[in-house]
């Protein structure tokens, strides 16, 4: 992030207080220490958060990187660690601590947030793909011990003649000449044989053959 990108997102940040209050950031109170400024963010003084930005920008972006490790979440984490100092200025307690502090603990438990945040988002996006992996092959064993089971029965409501001709010319992939060779009947009956069949397991299956 660069100096002119933290400038930028102060200029953006500042919008949720009033207008300016107060003259230029440190005017005549170049010795305020950033508990002061703090102090003066928590009763809506931009300049004074604008001086906060500029002190800490740095330090919270090369915080959050440690934790985060991504570039480019580093910086969303850190822009939202800085807005959470202009919301919840006014929970800075200088007797527990520096305002350093305050804004490192700030930007820490942000960090840790967006990576437990990533963390259980890939956890649920495995399950997820997990458990449907595991359905579809769970419907597709179903479905596939179903139409054996249907085209099973439909078969044995044919004819002997038609079941063996059936059988043989759709899964054993033999002619009807080679059909009628290995079952000793003419191919003409063969034919009628197997269209009579076929229409029959149309019927029974409810499907178009």
């Amino acid at each position: 992030m660069t100096e002119g990108q933290h400038r930028s997102h102060g200029e953006s940040a500042r919008r949720p207080g009033r207008a300016d209050a107060g003259g230029p950031a440190g005017a005549g109170r170049g010795a305020d220490d950033l508990g002061d400024l703090l102090t003066r963010v928590a009763r809506g003084d931009q300049d004074a958060y604008a001086a906060v930005y500029d002190r800490t920008a740095g330090q919270v972006l090369g915080l959050v990187r440690t934790v985060v490790r991504d570039p480019a979440q580093s910086e969303e984490v850190a822009q939202e660690v800085l807005l959470d100092v202009w919301r919840s200025a006014s929970r800075f307690d200088a007797g527990l601590g520096s305002a350093s502090a305050w804004v490192m603990t700030l930007a820490h438990r942000r960090a840790v947030d967006r990576v437990r945040s990533e963390q259980k988002a890939a956890e649920r996006e495995r399950r997820v793909a997990s458990s449907a992996v595991a359905y579809d092959e769970v419907v597709e064993a179903v479905e596939a011990r179903l139409d054996r089971e249907r085209v099973r029965r439909c078969l044995g409501s044919l004819t002997e003649l038609q079941r063996e001709s059936v059988t043989l010319a759709y899964y054993g992939g033999y002619t009807y000449r080679e059909v009628a060779g290995l079952l000793g009947v003419a191919v003409g009956t063969v034919k009628t044989r197997m269209r009579d069949g076929m229409i029959r397991l149309r019927d029974c299956l409810g499907v178009d053959l």
